[in-house]
């Protein structure tokens, strides 16, 4: 390079400083987290503020959120990160948290998706308008050392009972909920559930999990109910809008609104895929074999807990069970090579036939507009799909800031009118 030829300055500066938390005062920050997993992170942000953190999950919405979220996001970037950073933004706005002692968390998977690169992207938007406020990570994966929340293996093991927890909450509301004589009736219990399941952590309980599920499935069991078959809808897809309310426009709201029962899959399940995949990546690719006997053994750990919990369900008679992982990845293996791992990959065609299987033949494939690896293991399955199972009745939505809420929904209403014919004729 010549003396007097300036040097261009990079488009990105890998040694820009940003803030960091200050674990020793974690009790001092109030630490916001987007509305993602509404019927587990009760219990996850419980057991946090076991560990003094001071948590709270942010259920702002409107088109104030999304215009955050476009205003810091270039649009090509995925719908789940506007959300995320539109949510984390509005919050700080309204002038109901000190700056300077409020954090911001997100999860990263660890995979191939966008949404492991969450946090330079946070980084950025929170600089323009609050550059004090520093983000936390929550991974298994190693990334973000210096900003990630610290993980004990007991705590990993508490998180896993709690998304045990979670999910028969979630499964066995759904499948009460729209039968429901007594409005109403089905919240109360699954508050009650949350309350008696944070009383186990409380008392050290929580390891009982024979006798916990039995509590959950009989509390929820007890609620009287319609006998009457109703219309079953599956929701899969992209994992942030899979499950948040603010990511699918309520999409469980507006089923149970049309007389319908949202079927929505474990969150078991995404994790186990998780686990699967790191640990096929020491099988297929020759990486990260060191980390090869560590997954292994919790996905020994999880499965096994797994298989108790359906066989609880089954025994009980009252709810269909989860989906067995195992069966899961068998359902993959015809569809998709377990190699397919970008985003949720071969899961959603495994979760889709699983569901068509057990009688749950209509299906939204909710994923974010433009997100390619569920648009290709998604929309990309439908076609093989259809070709397996007569009757199966999918409709993928893209969700997206530009997408109207009634546009989403009329799609849905067209795949619900063959529904209810299917279940007409059924029934003649």
């Amino acid at each position: 390079m010549k003396k007097n030829q300036k040097q261009k300055k990079p488009i990105v500066d890998f040694t820009e400083e940003f803030p960091r938390f200050n674990r020793a005062k974690k009790s001092d920050y109030t630490v916001l987290v987007p509305d993602m997993l509404p019927f587990h992170f009760d219990l996850f942000i419980y057991l946090l503020g076991q560990e003094g953190y001071k948590m709270e999950v942010l259920h702002n919405e409107g088109r104030s959120v999304m215009d955050e979220g476009l205003k810091h996001v270039h649009n090509d970037t995925c719908f789940p990160a506007l959300c995320c950073i539109g949510q984390y933004l509005d919050a700080l706005k309204s002038g109901k948290y000190d700056v300077n002692k409020t954090a911001v968390l997100i999860t990263q998977s660890g995979g191939g998706c966008r949404a492991s690169n969450y946090v330079p992207l946070i980084r950025k938007a929170l600089k323009a308008e609050f550059p004090n406020v520093p983000v936390l990570s929550l991974n298994f994966a190693g990334l973000e050392k210096e900003s990630s929340l610290e993980f004990s293996l007991k705590l990993f093991g508490k998180f896993g009972y709690a998304m045990f927890y979670g999910d028969l909450i979630m499964t066995c509301f759904n499948q009460t909920k729209p039968y429901e004589i007594n409005e109403g009736e089905t919240a109360a219990v699954r508050e009650r559930c949350v309350a008696e399941m944070k009383r186990a952590f409380d008392t050290r309980k929580y390891k009982q999990l024979k006798k916990n599920a039995k509590y959950l499935l009989d509390a929820f069991a007890a609620v009287p109910v319609k006998k009457e078959e109703k219309v079953k809808v599956g929701i899969v897809g992209e994992i942030y809008v899979k499950y948040s309310p603010l990511g699918n426009s309520h999409l469980e709201d507006f089923l149970l609104s049309e007389n319908c029962e949202p079927v929505v899959p474990a969150l078991l399940d995404f994790v186990l895929y998780c686990i699967t995949n790191t640990i096929n990546d020491a099988k297929f690719y020759d990486i990260n074999k060191s980390y090869r006997a560590f997954f292994t053994f919790g996905y020994r750990w999880l499965y096994k807990r797994e298989k108790m919990l359906i066989k609880l369900m089954k025994d009980q008679g009252r709810f269909e069970p989860f989906h067995d992982f195992g069966h899961l990845k068998r359902c993959g293996d015809i569809v998709m090579n377990q190699g397919v791992k970008m985003g949720e990959g071969w899961l959603i065609p495994a979760e889709m036939m699983a569901l068509s299987q057990t009688g749950t033949d209509n299906i939204v494939c909710a994923q974010p507009f433009g997100c390619l690896p569920n648009h290709i293991a998604g929309k990309g399955a439908v076609r093989v799909l259809k070709e397996m199972y007569e009757h199966i009745n999918i409709v993928p939505v893209d969700y997206d800031p530009s997408a109207t809420r009634v546009n989403q929904e009329n799609r849905i209403k067209l795949m619900l009118s063959t529904a209810r014919e299917n279940l007409k004729a059924k029934r003649s």
